[in-house]
């Protein structure tokens, strides 16, 4: 129900995006499922983009729809211009105008440096930067073309950025996936700077080890993750969830002042651990 409490937290967002509408891109599968689905717990309409996997958005929509809200699916390639364009001006005419942009959709093509092809190289910044790029301003125009609705929140429109601690954290064997994760980092804060004065707020959320199908093999078996532990002070994996709860913290007027940030959301991964012993 959409006035019920998150089993797994204790906490309610419910109503918290009452009347505004969201776009979530990669939204048929872990982080950007999550993200959708919480968005519309918090009372949001949402627009769950996928490129493949129809089956599944369509789960998600279904998921969404039972807190009451609206939601429906779309098809379309985040490094397209012309299909990321045709999906904000559909969601337009669906649900009148856009209020918040999850910049979610991202991908990896590992491969050593030596080895790794330009091919390799282009598809993830033209889906992980690109994309984010193209999305992000779609968005812009709606939110300055209608500006604020007091009523509706205290901004004229949110952009998150999903990033990574691959922002800060170098990657070896992953230049492609860290390159565009650090240019996600400056293309929101770059934006946030040229934006806010339109009072379009733009943010990043930066997850570390989250158990999602890109990073399976790092968490799904007790050496794995035992592994992939020594890296989080916290000492345990992050869930989808965990992102979830985040970006609808920040798409909402609770945190109406803050602009050009990047929350990282890691359990400590950002600390470096390893200078807690070897520093």
């Amino acid at each position: 129900m959409a006035g019920s409490v998150d089993e797994n937290r204790g906490t309610t967002t419910a109503q918290l995006l009452k009347g505004q509408r969201a776009l979530v891109t990669g939204a048929n599968s872990g982080i950007g499922k999550a993200t959708a689905i919480a968005l519309g717990r918090a009372g949001a309409d949402v627009v769950v983009n996928y490129v493949v996997g129809a089956d599944e958005a369509e789960k998600v929509v279904a998921q969404i729809k039972d807190f009451g809200v609206r939601a429906y699916a779309h098809e379309a390639d985040v490094s397209d211009e012309d299909q990321v364009a045709a999906m904000v001006a559909q969601m337009v005419r669906e649900f009148g105008t856009i209020d918040i942009m999850v910049a979610n959709a991202g991908l990896q093509r590992d491969a050593p440096l030596a080895e790794m092809t330009l091919a390799q190289w282009q598809k993830v910044i033209d889906v992980n930067l690109t994309g984010q790029f193209l999305c992000a301003r779609e968005a812009a125009k709606e939110f300055v073309r209608r500006g604020v609705v007091p009523e509706v929140s205290r901004s004229a429109g949110k952009i998150i950025c999903m990033s990574s601690v691959h922002q800060i954290i170098p990657w070896a064997g992953h230049v492609n996936y860290a390159s565009s994760k650090g240019g996600v980092g400056m293309l929101m804060q770059t934006l946030a700077q040229e934006l806010a004065p339109q009072r379009i707020r733009v943010n990043a959320v930066a997850p570390g080890a989250i158990r999602t199908p890109i990073n399976r093999d790092a968490w799904s078996t007790p050496e794995a993750e035992a592994d992939l532990l020594r890296l989080i002070p916290y000492r345990r994996v992050g869930d989808p969830d965990d992102i979830a709860n985040a970006v609808v913290a920040m798409a909402s007027d609770l945190l109406d002042y803050v602009v050009g940030a990047t929350l990282f959301v890691d359990g400590g991964m950002t600390l470096f651990p390893g200078f807690a012993t070897g520093g």
